[in-house]
C-alpha cells in the first residue's frame, strides 16, 4: 500500500455504513461513538460491508451497552459455527454510559439506536445515536423539505449554466 492515500484508496478499505432508515422513523438527539468487540471473522464482513444495521439496537444491561440485532453476514468461505445475530457488548467510558443511562430513564420515549459503522485509526467505531420516534406528519415535513431542497438546487444549477 502507498504511503499517501488518495480518496480511492481510503474509500476501498474503509466503508462507512449508515442507518439511513433509522435517520428516517428518528430524529437525532445527540450522537456518541463506542468501539465494538467482535470475533475474527465478523472483522472481515464489515469492512466488505456484509452488514445490516437498520434493525438494531443497543441496550444497557448491568452497567454494559449491547447491541442487538446487527446482522452480519458470514462469508461462504467460512466453515465455523456462526451466530449472525448475537449480542454484541460495545466499549464506552463508564461516566458516557452513566450520562446515557440518566438521559433515558429521566426523559421519556428515548432510546439507543446505531446510525453509523466507521473506521477510525484501524478499529471499527459505531455511532450511537440517542434518538425519539417521529410521528407520521414529522416524516411527512422531511419528505416535503427534501423534495424542496432538491427543486431549489436544479433551478440554482440551471441558473447558473445559463450564466456561464
Amino acid at each position: 500500500m502507498p504511503k499517501k492515500k488518495d480518496n480511492k484508496i481510503l474509500n476501498k478499505t474503509t466503508p462507512t455504513i449508515k442507518n439511513k432508515r433509522g435517520l428516517y422513523n428518528y430524529s437525532l438527539v445527540s450522537e456518541y461513538e463506542a468501539g465494538i468487540v467482535l470475533k475474527g471473522g465478523e472483522v472481515k464482513a464489515i469492512r466488505n460491508s456484509h452488514v445490516t444495521i437498520h434493525e438494531s439496537y443497543a441496550k444497557i444491561e448491568h452497567g454494559e451497552i449491547w447491541l442487538n440485532n446487527l446482522h452480519i453476514t458470514k462469508p461462504t468461505t467460512d466453515t465455523s459455527e456462526w451466530d449472525t445475530l448475537r449480542q454484541r457488548k460495545l466499549l464506552m467510558h463508564k461516566k458516557e454510559i452513566r450520562r446515557l443511562l440518566h438521559e433515558i430513564n429521566t426523559k421519556p420515549g428515548l432510546t439507543l439506536i446505531p446510525t453509523r459503522i466507521y473506521f477510525k485509526h484501524g478499529k471499527i467505531k459505531i455511532s450511537l445515536g440517542l434518538v425519539s420516534g417521529k410521528r407520521k406528519y414529522d416524516k411527512r415535513q422531511a419528505i416535503k423539505k427534501r423534495e424542496s431542497d432538491r427543486a431549489l438546487e436544479g433551478t440554482l444549477k440551471k441558473s447558473i449554466k445559463r450564466f456561464q
